[in-house]
């Protein structure tokens, strides 16, 4: 369900409430209207004289079609403009499927939101009928009909070719300047290709098109274009095809063939625009080969403190040879991709600062065994300095040999135990970001079927990590010594870098890796397709350890490691904005705000939504792309509600081990408002995160002496289901857990199920059903399953407490039946307030 995002904080949930009553409802409201024009009459009457207008002028235009000989129903692209700023257009309602009407586009400019709609030949008098009714039709209750959508909109319009743009209005090309647009065609009919006409008549006005790049989802074709403003402007028909213009992603080949002195310009203007953060911000501590911390990019960042080694005879520097590797990573963990913040005005806000702990020796001969002990001991060489940091620690270092099946290593319990707080007396939790590993260039030729045969290189099989694959929206070859290659992976699919566990044969005992993916970068093709290379266009751009004064500052970087430094670099985005947020909770956001891409689903899903499907699915690209956004803010219609609990899972009762504590969470749903929607389609997704405490060794892998310290489950109340048979259907779950079987009764409408929730120490998934069955499922059980703490009691570890992030979100339409949804205000209410975090 899309949703248009704001700034409403996720609603923090007491741990008062977590209670074993049944939740009862209160009354829903559906928040408030626009305020009223002064002159409702006034208002009609000139909306109309405008329509009337525009009318008069889709008609001639439509007679000069049919004179030079087009006769298939182009329509017209009107832009319509809201009353005011800070009052809401009434997007949805200015759609109708049935007359074909279409929203393409919509923004917000100096406040205002724009809406750009595609309007059929002839369909015009649909607006011209709503306008009508409104002046002159009234309802039951003596309102003005249609006035939703009649009061929100201030102007309608012709759209001209700024009111497609949808990136930053100063990515937006200069007149007369060529540039490479990226263009989102519409696509009305499936079995309809907009891309052929669209080249056709670009062709005809001297713009170039990359017809053999275009990447087709269910609604819209996207293509990329060179051409002038002027040249796209000219011919109304061609942008009747367009549905929005972005500026096409610039790529480090731009930027890396500047000469060294223009470099240090661009970082000189992007310094200018960036705001330092405070002096309490998170930091992201880059674990790997050292980092040249007097990089312009870098030194004000990096306290010289806070650079420092494994070993102090290796020196903090980055040692690796050629770009260096440290660097490069941290560059993308403090800014992201350089292309996407060097090329424009706009400021940027740095909101965690760095550290970097070398722990690759410069002979890269540290002794395998030796990986976690390294890894673990330089996570504590950067508390030390700043015990009380929020930290995010960032290893993008991996074996040359995949992880064996998924079993858990020496190197992989290794980041469990530093993760849980295995080992500290206060249990102190920490948040790891790790690498899934890369594919060398051989592997390129049999993509993506050579992604999964390669399993993740370890550590990457840790449980309390969170694992980082890549993907790729990095498909512009545009090198003119590569003329005719084309890019192996399609946008939005897995990157030809990034590993999988596919291979995992024992994989129904270890956790669904990777977690997350991220940009990562591409590989091009020849056209014959022996050939593969990894141009500078086809990566993301960062600083670049300082050599030789005549290479630069700036460098190409790609592959899992890439990913990995984004994914810190946003796990610390969203700390700083809740800093009382556990590593648990961070972790559990950043999946929750993840999606699968079209072309990820089409690759994975297409065999029919088995659950084998959705394993290649989850096993390949984890839960999907993350979302910064979304992580962090609700809506009046899509509300995340965030639960930080603790249990004790175990105790000893009459002589022996048993389980103990079992929460019952009341969702706080607008019961009321959830059935008068009715049949409406709404989702619920739910995110459980908790450490485990590893046990490693062959013994973790049998029955009875289980790697994980213990397991959390949830399960989620059925609409007819009494509180009590609901306990009795958990007690149930976890007995036939407990002895290896299956459950027979399995929920219905859970996206994955129940076999794919259990595996690790992370579980998500999403129900999808009519609100009506939602307003009954609102309770949420997470009850404890066995783990070593209980099976080995003799460890003096039995009654240890168990913490655990439970995240919850409700997806509902913006509106239903004309009125605008609003259950945000009703959960926050009945939550108590909407805390920040």
């Amino acid at each position: 369900m899309a949703h248009r995002r704001s700034d409403l904080p996720h609603l923090i949930v007491p741990s008062q409430r977590v209670v074993t009553e049944r939740y009862k409802a209160r009354p829903v409201s559906f928040g408030r209207r626009n305020p009223p024009p002064k002159d409702p009459g006034a208002h009609g009457r000139r909306l109309q004289r405008r329509l009337s207008q525009i009318r008069l002028a889709a008609g001639r235009s439509g007679q000069r079609r049919r004179a030079i000989g087009i006769r298939d129903a182009r329509g017209t692209v009107l832009e319509f403009e809201a009353r005011a700023a800070g009052v809401s257009l009434a997007v949805q309602r200015l759609e109708n499927r049935t007359t074909g009407i279409e929203i393409l586009a919509v923004r917000v400019v100096d406040g205002t939101e724009r809406a750009v709609v595609y309007v059929p030949e002839g369909a015009i008098e649909h607006f011209v009928g709503r306008l009508d009714e409104y002046l002159h039709v009234h309802t039951p209750k003596g309102n003005r009909k249609h006035r939703d959508l009649v009061e929100s909109i201030g102007d309608i319009r012709i759209a001209v070719l700024q009111s497609y743009w949808t990136d930053p209005p100063d990515r937006l090309p200069l007149i007369g300047e060529s540039a490479w647009w990226e263009v989102w065609l519409r696509r009305p009919d499936p079995s309809v290709d907009p891309l052929a006409r669209f080249a056709k008549e670009a062709h005809l006005l001297g713009v170039r098109v990359k017809a053999q790049q275009a990447i087709t989802f269910p609604e819209r074709v996207v293509t990329l274009a060179f051409g002038t403003m002027e040249a796209l402007s000219s011919c109304t028909e061609l942008l009747c095809s367009v549905a929005e213009l972005r500026r096409a992603r610039e790529t480090p080949a731009f930027f890396m063939d500047e000469s060294a002195v223009d470099q240090v310009a661009w970082l000189d203007d992007l310094w200018a625009r960036a705001r330092r953060p405070p002096m309490d911000a998170p930091v992201v501590c880059v674990l790997d080969s050292g980092v040249d911390r007097a990089h312009p990019l870098l030194e004000s960042i990096l306290p010289e403190d806070a650079a420092q080694a494994y070993d102090l005879d290796w020196g903090t520097n980055d040692h690796w040879e050629g770009a260096g590797h440290g660097t490069p990573m941290a560059g993308l963990a403090a800014w992201g991709d350089l292309v996407e913040v060097l090329d424009g005005a706009q400021k940027v806000e740095l909101t965690h600062t760095l550290e970097s702990v070398k722990i690759l020796p410069p002979d890269h001969h540290t002794e395998p065994e030796l990986w976690g002990e390294v890894t673990r001991e330089g996570i504590y060489r950067a508390e030390i300095l700043s015990p009380t940091a929020r930290r995010v620690n960032c290893l993008a270092v991996s074996s040359r040999e995949p992880a064996p099946q998924g079993r858990p290593t020496s190197w992989s319990a290794a980041i469990d135990a530093v993760a849980s707080g295995m080992d500290e007396d206060d249990g102190m939790r920490r948040l790891i970001c790790v690498a899934a590993g890369n594919l060398g260039a051989g592997s390129f030729p049999d993509y993506p079927e050579s992604n999964e045969r390669a399993g993740l290189c370890e550590p990457a099989q840790a449980w309390n990590a969170l694992t980082v694959g890549a993907f790729t929206d990095s498909v512009l070859v545009d090198d003119a010594g590569l003329a005719g290659w084309r890019p192996l992976s399609a946008r939005g699919d897995l990157s030809p870098h990034s590993r999988t566990s596919m291979s995992w044969i024992h994989g129904r005992r270890w956790p669904l890796k990777p977690d997350l993916v991220l940009e990562g970068g591409n590989i091009a093709r020849s056209p014959s397709g022996t050939n593969h290379t990894q141009p500078d266009q086809l990566c993301l751009l960062s600083s670049r350890r300082l050599g030789e004064e005549r290479m630069g500052l700036l460098t190409p970087f790609a592959a899992t490691s890439a990913a990995t430094a984004l994914c810190a670099r946003m796990a610390a985005q969203v700390w700083a904005a809740r800093p009382k947020l556990w590593p648990e909770t961070v972790r559990a956001l950043l999946v929750h705000s993840a999606r699968w891409t079209a072309a990820m689903k089409d690759r994975y899903l297409a065999a029919g939504h088995r659950q084998r499907d959705y394993l290649r699915l989850l096993r390949c690209c984890g839960y999907g792309v993350p979302d910064l956004d979304r992580a962090l803010n609700s809506t009046k219609s899509t509300v995340t509600l965030i639960c930080q609990q603790t249990l004790q899972p175990y105790c000893r009762e009459g002589g022996r081990t048993a389980m103990r504590d079992m929460h019952l969470h009341p969702l706080p749903w607008p019961v009321d408002a959830l059935r008068e929607m009715g049949g409406v389609t709404v989702q619920m997704r739910v995110t459980l995160s908790t450490f485990i405490e590893p046990s490693p060794g062959e013994r973790g892998w049998n029955y009875k002496h289980r790697y994980a310290s213990h397991g959390l489950r949830f399960r989620v109340k059925g609409p007819t289901e009494s509180e009590r048979s609901f306990r009795h259907r958990i007690n149930e779950a976890a007995r036939k857990e407990e002895h290896g079987s299956r459950e027979r009764v399995e929920e219905t409408g859970w996206q994955l199920g129940l076999n794919l929730q259990k595996l690790g120490s992370l579980h998500s998934d999403v129900w999808t059903g009519t609100a009506v069955d939602l307003a009954d499922r609102g309770l949420i059980g997470v009850y404890p399953i066995v783990g070593w703490w209980r099976e080995r009691a003799h460890l003096g570890r039995l009654e240890r407490t168990a913490r655990y992030a439970l995240i919850v979100s409700i997806e509902t339409p913006e509106e239903v039946l004309g009125e605008e949804v609003d259950v945000y205000g009703p959960i926050a209410a009945e939550v108590g307030v909407a805390v920040k975090v």
